[in-house]
């Protein structure tokens, strides 16, 4: 076979195996498609089926083919990011700036705190911590990965829990949308490479110089020209950052971040963000379980994501429920809370992603990390939905 029939060989797996298993299975409840679909890209890789099969393995997923499923996976995994940018709203944040900051602050600095606590017992044993990384940087990007919560997947299981639209899930949103700043702010320090320090400095005054004439174009231009121009502003200051050592995911971020939702019709973005979930997403997914490795022990990397998990979920639970006290919430509302926080998956692995990348992490690290943001994932709506059932007088406390 030519290279074009293998590698449709390879989409044809990447989109029947996870929804023959999510619609067969219905798994829905404790396990949406998008969790079924990273999991699937764990079985899929060079950790399982290659394991199992490695002549089947080394046909179907061969380095050409993988190369060309990383570019639609890059891509993919930017407009995705650039979403979530588009979909912080800090100007509510602003308006509850005391109740948002407390509980975005104890949500994110409590399980940071732990993950870092985690990550220093990892390094008592070789083999997570990658080549280039500094002990600070690997302690701090996994306690981050700990912290994180995935905005845009929070937002579909909230639609799932019909509470995106309602007071409490606004107020969530707002939570979220500052700790998505505070955990691309520490990725950047992380990744600050101090022998380019100049480069990274001019792309930070040239994206600064060129959000500001950016923002006066797109007030200006109609809609149906707007989407088109933020392609491409993402194309450009993706490579920016790229090119001064930040990786092109935190130049995502940034084009995002730099736009106005009002920019936007809501119901688009929605269908947008569905849309790149559905068609390219799953192809990331797969380039991520490709990613996966077991070499210090298939044993010991469970160990590893277990560790992880108690440290992101206890966390976030108990940073979240001091901020309930202190905030004199009602009885319950700080588990609801805390526990769709906790939320891990799509931004927790873009981030071990990038980790990876620049060699903070090893490949075991990773696969520890992405069975950590799996299970999380995985744990929310099984343990929210019966919560919100019983308390459903908070669903409507807006503060």
């Amino acid at each position: 076979m030519n290279t074009t029939e293998i590698f449709l060989i390879a989409m044809a797996i990447i989109f029947s195996v996870p929804y023959l298993i999510w619609r067969l299975g219905k798994t829905d409840y404790f396990a949406p498609l998008v969790v079924v679909q990273i999991i699937t890209g764990i079985l899929l890789g060079p950790g399982i089926l290659g394991r199992v099969f490695p002549e089947y393995y080394q046909f179907v997923f061969n380095p050409t083919v993988i190369q060309s499923l990383n570019g639609i996976a890059w891509w993919a995994v930017m407009l995705f990011v650039m979403i979530a940018g588009v979909e912080l709203d800090l100007k509510k944040a602003w308006v509850h700036r005391r109740e948002s900051g407390i509980t975005a602050g104890l949500a994110l600095g409590v399980p940071l705190l732990f993950g870092c606590t985690a990550a220093a017992l990892m390094l008592t044993v070789d083999g997570w911590m990658g080549a280039k990384a500094l002990t600070w940087q690997f302690v701090v990007g996994v306690g981050m990965a700990c912290a994180v919560t995935a905005l845009p997947i929070l937002i579909l299981l909230m639609e799932k829990l019909d509470v995106l639209r309602q007071p409490i899930g606004q107020r969530i949103l707002r939570y979220a949308s500052l700790d998505d700043i505070a955990i691309w702010g520490v990725l950047a320090l992380i990744l600050m490479d101090w022998q380019r320090i100049g480069r990274q400095g001019a792309f930070l005054l040239i994206f600064t110089v060129s959000a500001w004439l950016f923002h006066r174009l797109m007030a200006r231009i109609p809609e149906r020209d707007r989407w088109y121009v933020a392609l491409i502003w993402l194309a450009t200051v993706s490579f920016g950052a790229d090119w001064a050592g930040l990786h092109f995911m935190v130049g995502a971020f940034l084009a995002g971040a730099s736009m106005e939702a009002a920019w936007f019709d809501q119901e688009k973005m929605d269908q947008l963000r569905h849309h790149v979930l559905l068609v390219v997403m799953p192809v990331f997914f797969l380039s991520t379980g490709l990613r996966t490795n077991w070499n210090v022990g298939g044993f010991a990397v469970f160990i590893a994501a277990a560790l992880l998990l108690s440290a992101s979920v206890s966390g976030k639970l108990i940073g979240v429920r001091i901020a309930g006290r202190i905030l004199n919430w009602a009885p319950g509302e700080a588990s609801i809370i805390g526990w769709l926080l906790q939320t891990k998956a799509l931004i927790m692995i873009i981030f071990a992603n990038i980790l990876l990348d620049k060699q903070i992490i090893t490949s075991e690290t990773f696969t520890a990390l992405l069975l950590m943001a799996v299970l999380s994932t995985m744990l929310t709506v099984p343990l929210v939905a019966p919560k919100l059932a019983r308390l459903k007088s908070l669903i409507g406390r807006s503060a």
